[in-house]
């Protein structure tokens, strides 16, 4: 499972990406399509990460909190997207993303799951 779900947040970022250069260079049509198959990521996304979640024999608090921070990065990367789209201002949203993308990390590689896979 984490293979899938390593995968599909890969995806979803480069989705992620690639919509969010089609909004700034003003391909609404490409961008909207792009960000509409970038939801189907972050459902994928959040059923494969809950599924690692609950297949765990004991869940931590801090498994916890690195899937409320995932949520947190979901939320983020929609709300850039719409205010990328309507040409609003967006720093503080990256700021978020950048320590919300931090945190995953540090939670992700320092939990015992996060080398089990290699």
């Amino acid at each position: 499972m984490p293979h899938a779900h390593i995968t599909s947040w890969v995806l979803g970022a480069i989705l992620f990406f690639v919509a969010l250069s089609m909004y700034k260079s003003g391909n609404q049509k490409g961008a909207k399509i792009t960000h509409m198959i970038l939801r189907v990521f972050y459902l994928l996304i959040l059923a494969t990460g809950f599924m690692m979640l609950f297949s765990l024999s004991k869940i931590s608090l801090l498994y916890v909190l690195k899937a409320a921070v995932g949520l947190w990065i979901i939320a983020i990367m929609e709300f850039l997207l719409m205010k990328t789209g309507k040409r609003e201002p967006r720093k503080v949203l990256w700021i978020q993303l950048i320590i919300a993308f931090i945190l995953v990390l540090l939670l992700g590689f320092s939990l015992p799951m996060g080398f089990d896979w290699f």
